[in-house]
């Protein structure tokens, strides 16, 4: 049986920068064991860094989470240096900023094999440990996106999509089978990552979030809440909760919206540089830790009122009533007095 005081054993995929180093963070200031997954070896040894000085332990594990044997040998490399895998986190992606017509069928095997089959794989090495014990938690990071695609996105869009397709199946498979192994999906707005400064783009200007934007520890506040709270999915932000509720009331008027909006909304005033270099094969800038933020500091949320009450909402939902009973006494004691 698993102690109450063990630290928890962590893996969290795509930990060199944005999400995946916000989420890293997040459970190192809670004491755990981290194995960090990632391309990018500075910001690898950045992410370790990060555990260490906030009180965790790291170990980081070069991989690409789209060899699914690679994967693999990191799950093993963590167990045997930190015991069982308690959370497991697939957050790593990759993405093409372009018109589909523009696309190379090369390009959407990259985006597919990283941003869905890397979730599959990491999922299923998680899967192979935790299932015998009968416990653990897979969180995937998902999107808006993952319900409600956007131009420009083709491949992401549709990857996200999957994602949320796989998980439905696996939920009702671990519910079958009266499993303890959770599976949630946390599904995020716009976020200030590092990716706009690498994602491979044909686009005139430079790539955006979609505004409002984000601070990545909102994430990865919204992880750690997920890793301890049985929640099928969790959304973030209230671009994140309208996107997804406005395609179910109206998918075909969100297509005449973004059709005539989202393509400016994903691109600054300012042109792309001819020569900037991108990471959809291989990491950008190997020997420079890029850390958890893009350059949307000044712009970017720092908070988010939506997460707080979904995170609260059963105190809301109790204050509410009663407030309700309250009020309702109220009224009858001045009905009886008149």
């Amino acid at each position: 049986m698993k102690s109450r005081n063990r630290a928890k054993v962590v893996v969290v995929t795509g930990a060199s920068a944005g999400v995946g180093r916000a989420t890293a963070q997040a459970f190192a200031r809670k004491g755990a064991h981290i194995g960090l997954l990632a391309r990018g070896k500075a910001g690898l040894e950045g992410a370790a860094r990060d555990v260490r000085d906030l009180g965790g332990t790291a170990l980081a594990l070069p991989t690409d989470v789209a060899d699914a044997h690679a994967v693999e040998v990191a799950a093993e490399q963590v167990e045997a240096n930190f015991g069982p895998i308690d959370v497991w986190v697939n957050d790593a992606m990759c993405s093409v900023f372009s018109p589909v017509k523009e696309m190379t069928a090369e390009e959407f095997k990259r985006v597919t094999e990283v941003t869905y089959l890397g979730v599959v794989y990491g999922t299923l090495a998680a899967l192979k440990r935790m299932l015998p014990r009968d416990r653990g938690v897979i969180i995937q990071v998902g999107s808006a996106l993952a319900y409600r695609g956007i131009p420009l996105q083709a491949a992401y869009c549709a990857s996200k999509h999957a994602i949320q397709g796989f998980c439905d199946s696996l939920r009702c498979e671990l519910i079958h089978d009266e499993s303890n192994v959770r599976v949630t999906m946390v599904q995020m707005p716009a976020l200030n990552t590092p990716q706009f400064s690498w994602v491979k783009s044909r686009l005139p200007r430079k790539p955006q979030p979609v505004p409002p934007i984000f601070q990545p520890e909102i994430a990865a506040d919204a992880i750690v809440y997920a890793a301890d709270n049985n929640r099928r999915e969790v959304y973030v932000g209230i671009p994140t909760v309208e996107a997804i509720v406005g395609d179910k009331i109206a998918p075909g008027l969100l297509d005449h919206y973004l059709a005539a909006k989202g393509v400016s909304s994903q691109q600054t005033s300012e042109p792309v540089d001819p020569n900037r270099r991108d990471n959809l094969w291989e990491p950008v800038d190997g020997d420079r830790d890029h850390g958890a933020h893009g350059s949307f500091d000044a712009r970017a949320r720092e908070f988010s009122l939506q997460l707080w009450a979904n995170k609260n909402r059963v105190w809301l939902a109790a204050g509410a009533l009663a407030l309700a009973g309250v009020l309702a006494g109220a009224f009858c004691v001045e009905e009886r007095n008149r």
